[in-house]
């Protein structure tokens, strides 16, 4: 038993009695506020369910693995209030037992109702669901079972970090690929105790705070297929089965009725090491697909409820996946909100990063709202309130609200504008320069004042798209392994391949890669906001030009960690930039004025007095300046930035009499050499500085005394 583990029983009841018999199973009514199923004593068990339109509902016990009930416990007439049902059943010892439900209704699909009661259904408030444990293994197609889970892990006295949105660092990982590599070299390749074994590499690193791709239940299998000799896979998951539950296809061990036990010791342990925990979650579709898709849980339990239907009774598809949930129905609503507040209590989860979150924000009938009440709800919940809120402010029906996302000043934005800007600006598409000026000091144009620090999530690279080694190897996607002719994915990649597609032995293209991407690591840590990498772009991890690779449980996916030694130089620079940016809090946030008379950001391309960004501007510069009370001095940062093929002289902004400017990183020498200095011994620049083309500088300004 892990020291972490206590042995109570969640909620001892041991005054209740059964008031009545059926089927040899002694029963009373439950507790209908408390949804799904819950252990209350050793052998006493609270079943709690709701269904707008069920006329009858049916508790199905199975032994471990088997198809067919052991026992059907129909629920009571009178154990039903309003549209919940809920029952206690004795005699049970969750140890022994899985369970599901059977729910009857009308059947009428120009209605939306599909109610079948020979559907074998899955607790939508399943807190662990049986039988997923094998990756790769298509699950019995009589349908899914839930296990009970006890929550007895012991969390002590651990706390939330509280880190503020400016000053994370989020460094975003699929839990299976970043360790399924041998390469990676730890014992429990691909599952969360293989990532727990990469806490001391993380640490090393610098992020603060780690983003996992969907943890929850999901079906890998879904569209199972061969092409060029691989098997594929619905690899990344966003495909979820069920909200509650983790996937325990990343334990490293079984942990029958107390899953989840493996996940919170990852979770524990990266916030012993500094790091909060957020969570990539999928609440705009679920597994069950279209009319063609399989009966799970929520078409059984209330289709027309769940998920959003056309007037003639089919789905609506804003997620380009096959269905969509009904996210304002009040129903839907409050199982989000508990699905939320479960795993910040249980799982003590520090934010979720919500995909095509648009969708959270569109009435039943699919239209966009203006005060959507589930985004508005989040945001003021109580439960909720120091849980950061990340929206994916898009979705596939089109609705793009980059910089509109309904915030109440708590959600934050993926922000895909500064992407394409700074993917273009950066390969040399000098006529972006002045929307990359506004993207580097944090979209001020799409946010206001208020929301400056905490609503920009700023990133290049992320699980979608080409990692920052592949934006300057490929021009085009190369998606033929996913089998679709390569015509999946996106093909507004942004990409340069800086002279040969792909790999190459020529040392002045490899020369050139890695001086942009370190370019985009120093501009990306340089920028206000919030800064977000791809698992792997440290130490330039390709997907040979994959940018859509999500059905690739191999080598295209999986990090390989051989690649850390070869371009240990990325790395180094990796880590040198974010310890820079934690040393430098002029950079995130607007401090007290600065005694130098500089705003807190301000523009000098170039030259000091040059604050014009036009479409011909090559080289841009941006002055960040203010007054660090913790630290007692002035805080000076100058971001120079020659995107330019050829070099560029610039101008140093004025200092105070007895300031100089201290060059800190220069991407412009040999990657073999490190392109950055410690502060005792990094040169002192007068005011000129020849930049090599394409190249970034960093300076900050010191006192000479």
């Amino acid at each position: 038993m892990s020291e972490n583990q206590i042995t109570l029983p969640i909620l001892p009841v041991p005054e209740l009695k059964a008031l009545d018999v059926i089927n040899g199973y002694e029963v009373r009514p439950g507790f209908y506020t408390q949804n799904g199923a819950t252990a209350l004593s050793n052998s006493c068990v609270n079943f709690t369910v709701q269904s707008q339109g069920a006329t009858s509902c049916e508790l199905l016990l199975f032994y471990k693995e088997e198809k067919e009930p052991f026992a059907v416990i129909p629920f009571p007439k009178h154990y039903r209030i309003g549209k919940v049902y809920s029952m206690i059943v004795f005699g049970l010892k969750i140890e022994d037992f899985e369970y599901a439900y059977r729910i009857d209704g009308p059947y009428d699909p120009k209605k939306g109702l599909i109610f079948d009661k020979t559907r074998i259904l899955l607790d939508p408030y399943a807190k662990a669901v049986a039988g997923q444990s094998d990756w790769g293994v298509s699950y019995n197609e009589s349908g899914y079972h839930a296990r009970v889970v006890r929550n007895n892990f012991d969390w002590g006295t651990e706390r939330q970090p509280l880190i503020p949105m400016e000053d994370l660092i989020i460094y975003e990982l699929h839990v299976r690929g970043f360790t399924m590599d041998e390469s990676s070299n730890v014992i429990h390749r691909g599952t969360f105790s293989g990532m727990r074994e990469k806490i001391p590499y993380l640490k090393d690193l610098g992020v603060n705070a780690v983003e996992l791709m969907p943890i929850f239940e999901f079906d890998e299998t879904k569209g199972k297929r061969t092409v060029n000799g691989r098997q594929l896979l619905e690899y990344w998951g966003y495909n979820t089965v069920s909200f509650f539950a983790p996937n325990t296809s990343y334990n490293s061990d079984r942990e029958h009725n107390r899953e989840g036990t493996e996940l919170k010791e990852v979770i524990r342990d990266l916030k012993d090491n500094g790091m909060e925990v957020i969570l990539d979650v999928v609440f705009n579709h679920t597994a069950e697909g279209n009319e063609r898709g399989p009966y799970i849980s929520f078409k059984g339990f209330d289709n027309n409820i769940y998920y959003m239907l056309t007037p003639e009774g089919y789905y609506y598809n804003f997620s380009g996946c096959g269905n969509t949930l009904n996210c304002n129905h009040p129903m839907v609503q409050q199982m989000i909100l508990e699905c939320l507040r479960y795993w910040v209590t249980d799982y003590r989860v520090d934010g979720f990063r919500f995909d095509l979150a648009t969708i959270l924000g569109r009435n039943e009938d699919g239209s966009p709202m203006t005060n959507a009440p589930l985004l508005k709800q989040l945001a003021l919940d109580p439960i909720l309130s120091n849980t950061k809120l990340i929206a994916e402010a898009w979705d596939a029906g089109g609705l793009y609200q980059v910089g509109t996302f309904p915030s109440w000043n708590r959600w934050a934005e993926w922000n895909g504008k500064y992407r394409d800007c700074l993917r273009s600006y950066l390969k040399g598409d000098i006529w972006a320069a002045p929307e990359a000026v506004l993207r580097i000091q944090g979209s001020p144009d799409l946010y206001n004042s208020k929301q400056a620090h905490n609503a920009s999530v700023n990133f290049l690279t992320c699980h979608d798209g080409f990692p920052l080694y592949d934006l300057y190897s490929y021009n085009t996607k190369h998606n033929e392994d996913n089998g679709w002719n390569n015509t999946d994915g996106s093909d507004d990649n942004r990409s340069w391949n800086c002279g040969a597609e792909g790999e190459t032995d020529d040392p002045q293209i490899n020369e050139l890669r890695h001086r942009l991407i370190k370019n985009a690591c120093a501009v990306l840590l340089c920028s206000r906001g919030t800064p977000m990498f791809l698992a792997g772009d440290e130490f330039g991890n390709t997907q040979f030009g994959n940018n859509n690779a999500y059905c690739q449980d191999n080598i295209i996916s999986w990090l390989d960690w051989n690649l850390l030694q070869k371009n240990n130089d990325i790395f180094r620079f990796f880590r040198y930039m974010i310890a820079f940016r934690k040393n430098h809090p002029a950079i995130r946030t607007n401090l007290e004025h600065s005694g130098t008379g500089y705003d807190f950001m301000s523009v000098h391309n170039g030259s000091p007095d040059n604050g014009e960004t036009t479409t011909d501007t090559k080289t841009l510069g941006i002055l960040y300046a203010g007054y660090d009370r913790k630290q007692g001095k002035e805080d000076i940062v100058y971001i120079c930035i020659n995107v330019f093929w050829e070099p560029m002289t610039i101008y140093l902004p004025y200092l105070p009499i007895n300031f100089c400017w201290k060059l800190m990183i220069n991407t412009g020498m040999p990657s073999q050499e490190d392109s950055f200095f410690d502060e005792q011994n990094a040169p002192e620049i007068a005011s000129e500085f020849c930049m090599k083309e394409r190249s970034v500088a960093v300076f900050i300004g010191r006192s000479k005394r």
